[in-house]
């Protein structure tokens, strides 16, 4: 590879929510462990990110500043080239981060007491935004066939029907049981939706990272109709390991739910986004998908890993298919643990600091996430010292 994929930066110390939250509760952890647990990666950036920052700040001022042509160039050529979506640079909007986005679109298109549907299990801060803005929180179940996840469009529609539940905030690609929605799927909850003026809110953070054989398609692209009735949030940060820029790019193509949507994210004072946040997004959209190409084969390879590795020495753990993202959703509910319990043997015996699944509500108890951005020599030994404990535990299960 042309990249490199190998090196891990030690972030003790430096604020990193992950290992100040693995240390916090375990600080007697060896030094080599590295947590696979909130999803930014473990890899160094792309140097073309790293080398036009420097050369960014060298030449320019860090002042108040707004989007500049070129930065709404590379984000409008991005949606071209990557998700064949034609983008007008008057649709986009920044916000400090998606989740922020979402806490924006809850207030912006419902009032206290409306109803938010979820299709759970799902991204925990999506709970935080319909909870923290006093809204109802309504949850529809994916259904859960052993294998994978599908959606339950009955149950859906039914919540839809509801005039009280007034917004869907959808996630796509879903986050954390890695499904990428087919066209199918989209245009029947897209249908569902429009015909019960429920307004749409597409978290597509995801959206570059998809596995072979998938393919995304961004829920506005799908119709006129569709982007009329949507808000599709988006960011390099996933794609990029750009975060920490708290730069996203929400894109609404209807004027009245942009104008809505703005009102809120002026009325918190958030007019403005992070200058280093912009250049960062413009040299990721215009050099760096060959990075992003390495990237993808770094994750299809630790996945495919943790796949043979789990079907060779303990098959009672199931991997669900991970169709995008590059979060493992890991079923191990055949343990019968308590999912406290679980996680504590985890994190206290195979030093295996992963999202619990009981984060993301229902359905999610039993399962854990496992972060696969990182090099695969992280993986393996990750995978080791799991196989280790559950021998310890589980030896009738282990091979």
């Amino acid at each position: 590879m042309k990249y490199d994929f190998e090196t891990v930066i030690n972030r003790t110390g430096t604020g990193a929510c992950k290992w100040e939250h693995m240390l916090a509760d375990h600080p007697e952890v060896d030094e080599d462990i590295i947590p696979l647990s909130i999803a930014d990666m473990e890899l160094v950036n792309a140097p073309e990110i790293q080398k036009g920052l420097k050369e960014y700040i060298d030449k320019h001022v860090l002042g108040y500043n707004n989007p500049w042509p070129e930065y709404l160039e590379a984000v409008c050529g991005w949606m071209k080239r990557r998700h064949d979506w034609e983008v007008k640079k008057e649709w986009i909007t920044q916000t400090p981060g998606v989740v922020p986005a979402m806490f924006f679109a809850v207030k912006a298109f419902t009032e206290p007491g409306d109803g938010v549907i979820i299709m759970t299990p799902v991204y925990y801060p999506f709970y935080g935004a319909v909870k923290a803005n006093e809204r109802k929180l309504v949850e529809t179940h994916l259904l859960d066939d052993g294998e994978t996840y599908t959606v339950d469009f009955e149950d859906l529609e039914c919540k839809a029907k509801d005039p009280e539940n007034k917004l869907l905030l959808l996630c796509s690609p879903h986050n954390p049981v890695g499904r990428v929605w087919t066209v199918e799927e989209l245009e029947r909850i897209g249908r569902i939706c429009i015909d019960n003026d429920v307004v749409i809110v597409s978290d597509e953070i995801h959206f570059d990272l998809i596995m072979p054989g998938y393919k995304h398609h961004v829920f506005a692209s799908l119709s006129e109709e569709f982007a009329q009735h949507s808000v599709i949030c988006t960011a390099p940060s996933k794609t990029f390991n750009l975060a920490g820029m708290q730069t996203s790019n929400i894109i609404i193509p209807n004027p009245e739910l942009q104008k809505k949507f703005v009102a809120q994210v002026d009325s918190c004072g958030m007019e403005l986004a992070n200058i280093l946040g912009y250049e960062a997004c413009r040299i990721a959209y215009t050099e760096c998908e060959e990075w992003l190409e390495e990237l993808l084969q770094l994750i299809v390879r630790n996945k495919e890993y943790v796949e043979r590795f789990t079907e060779e020495h303990f098959p009672i753990i199931k991997c669900r298919k991970m169709e995008g993202t590059y979060l493992q959703w890991l079923d191990f509910r055949a343990l019968n643990m308590d999912p406290k319990e679980q996680e504590k043997m985890l994190q206290s015996e195979a030093q295996l600091f992963l999202d619990a699944g009981y984060m993301f509500g229902g359905g999610g108890d039993g399962f854990e996430r496992i972060n696969l951005a990182c090099p695969t020599w992280v993986i393996e030994k990750a995978m080791a010292r799991l196989l280790d404990v559950l021998r310890k535990h589980f030896s009738e299960h282990v091979r």
